[in-house]
């Protein structure tokens, strides 16, 4: 065995080795939770609203908040992320403008999600007035994964073959019409990937929304400017500030299991959307 290829078989079970433990350190999270989860998941738990200071009944006022919580994000995020990348991608030109426009997509990516609760706050809590709401948290938490929709809607975009958008023009088509027609169809799988990866970090996210719209509530919304109790902040809640513990760590692990299952349910409808669009406009 020669010494570079020494060095790469060196290398392969180094990076195999992190590989697996990644893994391992993952799947043994998810078992703790489970194992000590699974024994207080019931139906009654899921869809009963809490009684008792939260020690008894169920959690569905959060299951709902952080339903409705992200789904109204997305919503806002997703018009937004991907006409801006339609933009970047398609219209702009190819300056130090858009390289700093990218550079700043990019460097939004790593700000800590407490920076964006801080100016939720001051911005659409306080200045917009919409109060600490489910809107205002909404607001804040599409702020903080448009970055990852920008981005992977850029990167989709770029994988539609230019043959494609010369052909139209070729037809007289417009630049919007070849876009919207022969573009869009076959980018779309790619620019949902970007909303399922943002829909994990929505449903997880405790820092923004206790800034601008969480509340301790046994309540559940009636508006867009209600108060929103969701799961991380229920978990949260169960295990730092209520005691005794051995009443309400329990119920803990119990909430980070629904909350896993919650988040893997909106992860599987938005891979089986992307799987349907992805078969009907597959090249």
């Amino acid at each position: 065995m020669t010494r570079k290829s020494f060095t790469q078989f060196i290398a392969f079970i180094c990076l195999r080795g992190l590989c697996y433990l990644v893994v391992a350190a993952t799947g043994y999270i998810i078992l703790d939770i489970v194992v000590k989860g699974w024994g207080g998941l019931s139906w009654g738990f899921v869809s009963s609203m809490p009684r008792n200071r939260m020690s008894q009944g169920g959690i569905l006022p959060a299951i709902a908040g952080t339903t409705w919580l992200v789904l109204v994000t997305v919503a806002l995020a997703f018009p937004l992320g991907t006409g801006a990348a339609i933009y970047l991608s398609e219209y702009a030109h190819h300056g130090r403008l858009t390289r700093a426009i990218r550079l700043a997509i990019a460097n939004l990516a790593g700000v800590p999600s407490v920076v964006f609760g801080l100016f939720g706050l001051g911005v659409f809590v306080i200045f917009l007035n919409f109060g600490t709401s489910l809107l205002a948290s909404a607001f804040t938490l599409a702020l903080m994964i448009l970055p990852v929709i920008i981005t992977a809607s850029e990167e989709a975009l770029r994988t539609v073959p230019q043959s494609f958008r010369e052909g139209s023009y070729a037809l007289g088509a417009t630049k919007w019409l070849t876009i919207r027609r022969n573009v869009l169809p076959y980018a779309l799988p790619g620019m949902l990937t970007g909303s399922i990866l943002s829909v994990s970090r929505v449903a997880g996210e405790t820092a923004p929304v206790l800034l601008t719209g969480a509340a301790l509530s046994a309540a559940m919304p009636q508006s867009v400017f209600d108060q929103i109790m969701i799961l991380p902040y229920h978990l949260f809640i169960m295990a730092t500030n209520m005691y005794p513990a051995k009443v309400y760590l329990p119920i803990a692990y119990t909430t980070a299991l629904v909350l896993l299952l919650v988040v893997l349910g909106l992860n599987a409808v938005a891979v089986v959307i992307r799987y349907v669009v992805r078969k009907k406009h597959a090249f």
